[in-house]
């Protein structure tokens, strides 16, 4: 069974590449000259490998772990797949990186890359790992069920907590790099936190909106993984967590002339993989269940039949 199991990781492994060099066709043409960008952390096919490890690691860990099966998984898991890794990647492209060095001709082909690994690879990983025909956990789960009013103040308190953390980080980690700022037309030195942010707001008055546009859409992205999930809150939570933040910033270990500078790929993966890791455990613990109270979220209501709720 063991050898089995590790024949059939290795047998995704190269299929997940696969799949993946096929979307990588359709920037065929499209692309800036690679020679504009500086070496990455690793080769190319060191860097493919990781990525295809990585990929594959967490979406056979989400399989394993849902309640679900067969098309209820495998299109709930490629739609959340797409969103996290796709489509809330490349609007951020857009919007950053539309003035700089992605074009218009290209920039619909970075939509279309993700859709063989999302649409094709995801549906046929959830067959390979049994979980095409077995039935779904028909027990009863708790997961996103609550009154309407508690879900309002969440998704608020969600989208809050998401454009502080995006903002945070990225003043407090990417923004610390003077390359990445001299990259984004901002040479010289880091203002203050403050006046760098009320700087922002006068120039740039979209962008928080925008990122609250993107809080809401990776909490789309967590719900059927925390619905699906048969796995206790802490184990769904890191899962989540590593959806919303590896795949996509595991890529930063690649050459790419959209990004041709080393040190700006790297502030960026440490940025956005650290603040998303959090993110994607704090959505779930918000909306794995009902709370009762403050003091039943914050895990103090030790007389609430909410907290010893089974899992």
């Amino acid at each position: 069974m063991f050898v089995k199991s590790i024949l059939r990781f290795v047998l995704l492994v190269v299929l997940f590449i696969v799949f993946f060099i096929a979307g990588s066709l359709a920037l065929v043409g499209a692309m800036p000259d690679p020679e504009v960008s500086e070496p990455g952390l690793v080769s190319a096919t060191s860097g493919l490998l990781i990525i295809a490890l990585v990929n594959v690691s967490i979406l056979a860990a989400l399989i394993l772990t849902s309640r679900w099966s067969r098309w209820k998984l495998a299109v709930s898991l490629a739609l959340a797949y797409y969103g996290v890794v796709t489509l809330l990647t490349q609007i951020e492209t857009w919007y950053f990186l539309s003035s700089l060095t992605v074009g218009r001709q290209l920039l619909p082909r970075l939509f279309v890359m993700g859709l063989p690994t999302a649409f094709l690879f995801v549906p046929l990983a959830v067959w390979m790992m049994g979980k095409g025909r077995r039935g779904s956990d028909p027990s009863p789960n708790p997961a996103l069920m609550m009154p309407i009013r508690q879900w309002v103040w969440k998704v608020a308190a969600i989208v809050v907590a998401y454009v502080v953390l995006y903002w945070t980080a990225g003043y407090f980690i990417a923004w610390q790099n003077p390359e990445l700022r001299a990259f984004y037309g901002h040479p010289g030195d880091a203002v203050p936190f403050f006046t760098h942010t009320a700087a922002t707001l006068r120039r740039e008055p979209m962008l928080l909106p925008f990122q609250a546009l993107r809080g809401l859409l990776w909490m789309l992205c967590a719900l059927p993984v925390i619905r699906g999930s048969r796995a206790n809150p802490w184990r769904t939570a890191l899962l989540t967590g590593l959806l919303f933040s590896a795949p996509q910033n595991v890529a930063h270990i690649l050459a790419n002339p959209l990004m041709p500078i080393a040190s700006v790929r790297l502030s960026h993966m440490i940025e956005t993989a650290s603040s998303t890791l959090v993110f994607g455990m704090l959505v779930v613990w918000l909306l794995h269940r009902q709370h009762a109270s403050i003091a039943d979220l914050l895990g103090m209501d030790r007389h609430d039949p909410l907290v010893h709720r089974p899992r």
